[in-house]
């Protein structure tokens, strides 16, 4: 199978488990709009041909030219991610963290689980999101409270499962 097939099917099975994940969630119409970007010629025709299978393409792109164009166009564009969430501050004079909003810190729950399901796959357990998240905790730039909100729920994951977790997330506002 093509390495195109492979990545449009990768990246349209990890949408729907988001928008699984979203809707029970409570927030559906973030689900239906979650990475519409991957279909853009600027992000569909690197992460085909950087497709590997077992991690992102953008990590492939990134070994191969130092900086990954389909990533820089995907964060730009997708508020789901914390990199979005950064800014120029005036008096610091340097990039820095904006806390998300709560909304966004859901999208980005769900799609840290769908995202550790799909690559994963039958190595998939409830602790995984939150370990990945926890050994890049240190070198990514995030607001404290949003890693905060982030790790609290990745941990409610871990210990509570799925159901309980969903439920919680249903009532955040």
């Amino acid at each position: 199978m093509s390495k195109a097939i492979s990545h449009f099917r990768t990246i349209t099975k990890h949408r729907h488990c988001v928008l699984r994940h979203c809707i029970k969630a409570g927030i559906p119409f973030q689900g239906l709009r979650h990475d519409l970007s991957k279909y853009s010629p600027t992000e569909f025709i690197p992460g085909a041909k950087y497709y590997a299978g077992t991690r992102s393409p953008n990590e492939v792109e990134r070994e191969d030219k130092g900086y990954s164009a389909a990533w820089l166009h995907h964060k730009g564009r997708n508020r789901h991610h914390y990199e979005y969430w950064q800014d120029y501050n005036p008096k610091t004079k340097r990039m820095e963290p904006v806390e998300m909003p709560i909304k966004y810190v859901k999208e980005m729950f769900c799609d840290r689980v769908a995202a550790s399901k799909i690559y994963q796959g039958k190595n998939y357990t409830e602790a995984h999101p939150l370990q990945y998240f926890q050994n890049a905790k240190s070198r990514i730039l995030i607001h404290p409270n949003t890693a905060e909100l982030l790790e609290i729920l990745l941990i409610m994951l871990k210990e509570k499962g799925e159901t309980e977790t969903f439920k919680y997330l249903k009532k955040l506002k």
